[in-house]
C-alpha cells in the first residue's frame, strides 16, 4: 500500500496543531516539512524550533525536506529536533555521499532529492546509501504548482534499478499531487505521495488519503 505524507506547507498556520491531528486521524503515514531558506529556493518557511514542537506532539513520523544551501550544517539540529527522515538536494550537495552518511549517523533515514531538471543518473554512485529518493514533480520553492509529468521518467528508471540491483530505497514524489496525478505516480513505482493543497483543502481528507493509498495494478512497493 502506498504511503501518504501531507505537506504542512499547505496547512492553516494559525491552527497548525489541529491540522496535524486532522491528518493523523485521516490516516497519514508521515508529516512532510518543506524547509526553505530563501537562497537555494526563493521562499522562507519552517525552522528547527517548529519541527521540534510538532515532533513532540505528532503521533506520526516527520519527513523533513531541506531545501537549503549547505544543508550539511543543519542535519544534526533537525535530527535532534525529531526528524525521522532528512532529505537533501543533490544540487545543493557537492559531497552527497558524505552528506547521506552524516544523516544516517544521527539515526534518521537519509533521503536525496532531485529537481525536475536533474537526471536520475546523477544518483548512481549513492543509490546504495539512500533510504529514500524524492523526485520533485514541480519546481521547488512554492506550493500549489501544477504537476510536471515528464519527471516520472526518473521514477521509472529508479524503480527499475531498484529491482535490478536489489536496492532498498523508497521512492517519493512531491508537487502537484492530487487524485489523478497520484495514480500516475503510483503506476511509475512511487511508494510515498506528498500532497499539500489537495489534502488540506479537501472536504474529506480521510476519504482522500484512503483513495491515494490504494495499490495500483502492477505496483508493489518495498
Amino acid at each position: 500500500m502506498t504511503a501518504v505524507a501531507p505537506s504542512l506547507l499547505a496547512a492553516d498556520y494559525l491552527n497548525l496543531g489541529a491540522e496535524v491531528e486532522k491528518m493523523a486521524a485521516a490516516g497519514a503515514d508521515y508529516l512532510h516539512f518543506d524547509v526553505m531558506d530563501g537562497h537555494f529556493v526563493p521562499n522562507l518557511t519552517f525552522g528547527i524550533d517548529m519541527v521540534a514542537q510538532i515532533a513532540a506532539k505528532s503521533p506520526i513520523p516527520l519527513d523533513v525536506h531541506l531545501m537549503l544551501a549547505n544543508p550539511e550544517k543543519y542535519i544534526e539540529a533537525f535530527a535532534k529536533a525529531g526528524a525521522a527522515i532528512i532529505s537533501v538536494h543533490i544540487e545543493a550537495c557537492p559531497h552527497i555521499h558524505a552528506t547521506l552518511q552524516a544523516i544516517k549517523k544521527t539515526g534518521a533515514k537519509a533521503g536525496v532529492v532531485l529537481n525536475p531538471g536533474t537526471p536520475a543518473e546523477s544518483l548512481t554512485a549513492v543509490l546504495q546509501e539512500a533510504d529514500l529518493i524524492l523526485q520533485m514533480t514541480v519546481n521547488p520553492g512554492f506550493g500549489g504548482q501544477s504537476f510536471i509529468p515528464e519527471t516520472l521518467e526518473n521514477i521509472k528508471k529508479l524503480a527499475k534499478w531498484r529491482d535490478q540491483h536489489n536496492y532498498n530505497y523508497l521512492l517519493e514524489v512531491d508537487g502537484g499531487i492530487n487524485e489523478q496525478t497520484a495514480e500516475t505516480a503510483k503506476q511509475a513505482g512511487v511508494d510515498i505521495l506528498v500532497a499539500g493543497s489537495y489534502l488540506f483543502k479537501h472536504a474529506n481528507p480521510l476519504k482522500a488519503i484512503a483513495e491515494m493509498k490504494k495499490t495500483s495494478l502492477g505496483h508493489n512497493p518495498k
